[in-house]
């Protein structure tokens, strides 16, 4: 909790990114260190001069203190990359938020989520969609990602919610400034134990058009995948499909209509080599997600899938990293990243950091009636 108020601090400061944080981390060892740096040791490591005077400014008038009281008030939780419920997925991709704010709950089944986005302008074949998809991906248990938006976001949180399902909504504001105004109810219904409200931004922080697209990368890096129901040319929605493509996730769209504005987005990016989604099958068989409610309760067995088993051929006691596995294998970095999670849920495999897995234990030595070693496990 001590560290917790210096992650808080550097937050609220501002023009220190991701970036910049790592530095002071790099310099300093922590940022209780750095909080006391100096302008010549701010200077060395890269801040610019609005930087080192926004930083200055900000020393003199925070209490940190208070600033993180102010926060535990209305029930939000503090997440930084030293805590170890940070989600993994989001801890993975390049630019990561240092810290982020989560009202309700992150769970461990919400690492099986699935993005689901759109235009604010949807028609009523966009509705339709929506809820079908939302509602056939929440009864194989994933849980769905969006950001609270007019339009498309709203349909798939509610319909999450009204299918029993868990939903997290990624602001472009403070968690204290639910935008837009009309969906607060819907936040409360979020936050009151069926999934969280998440930001990088602080209390008080106001839904400024800037503040979109790095949300949008959350949106994506919280999620296996993403799926763009309808969207125009220029849209938040064909944004963070950049963003997951980036991240290496996986994008799906939704064809429409040739001559409606809210689908030439959607058109437009399976031009592009998006996979064409016509129901929910499509999504799950591409992302290995089908039953993981199922999975969930499997104890640790043998693999019980080609993929499985390709990716145990290849593991070890020795750490691997999952880009080693994806070339080894031959399989995407998705599918990849969603067998070994499936995999870590049996009890099969361990994360130990950076991307790295290994075998949860040594598979012990099986005689065939010959004599000959067998290295599978017992059964």
């Amino acid at each position: 909790m001590a560290e917790e108020k210096y992650w808080l601090g550097f937050n609220l400061v501002k023009g220190v990114g991701p970036a910049k944080v790592q530095a002071l981390l790099n310099q300093f060892g922590d940022l209780r260190s750095a909080w006391g740096a100096q302008k010549d040791q701010l200077r060395r490591i890269g801040f610019d001069q609005r930087s080192i005077d926004s930083f200055f400014e900000k020393r003199k008038e925070l209490d940190l203190d208070q600033c993180l009281a102010n926060v535990q008030a209305i029930g939000v939780t503090l997440l930084t990359w030293k805590s170890e419920e940070y989600p993994n997925y989001l801890r993975e991709i390049e630019g990561s938020p240092p810290l982020i704010y989560v009202h309700g709950s992150l769970e461990e089944i919400d690492r099986w989520a699935v993005a689901v986005v759109g235009t604010r302008r949807l028609t009523s074949y966009g509705r339709q969609i929506t809820q079908e998809l939302v509602a056939g991906l929440v009864l194989n248990g994933v849980t769905i990602v969006s950001g609270l938006a007019r339009g498309i976001d709203a349909v798939a949180h509610k319909t999450a919610l009204e299918h029993g399902g868990r939903t997290i909504a990624v602001l472009g504001s403070g968690p204290d400034c639910i935008y837009p105004p009309e969906n607060r109810a819907l936040a409360r219904q979020i936050v009151n134990g069926r999934g969280a409200i998440v930001s990088e931004y602080g209390l008080g922080v106001q839904p400024e058009a800037k503040n979109f697209p790095p949300r949008n990368r959350i949106i994506s890096g919280l999620s296996l995948g993403v799926i763009v129901v309808e969207a125009g040319d220029r849209s938040g929605a064909s944004i963070t499909a950049r963003f997951a493509l980036e991240q290496g996730r996986e994008v799906f769209a939704v064809p429409g209509n040739i001559t409606s504005p809210a689908s030439k987005g959607t058109n437009r990016l399976i031009q592009q080599g998006a996979k064409l989604v016509t129901g929910v099958d499509d999504v799950l068989e591409e992302l290995n997600l089908a039953m993981v409610l199922e999975h969930s309760a499997v104890q640790l067995s043998l693999p019980e899938t080609q993929d499985e088993a390709a990716l145990y051929e290849y593991l070890s006691a020795q750490p691997v990293h999952i880009d080693d596995l994806s070339r080894s294998t031959g399989l995407s970095s998705s599918l990849v990243s969603s067998t070994l999670t499936l995999m870590e849920l049996k009890g099969m495999v361990r994360q130990v950091g950076g991307m790295n897995y290994v075998l949860a234990r040594e598979p012990e030595p099986i005689y065939d009636i010959d004599g000959t070693e067998d290295t599978k496990e017992k059964t």
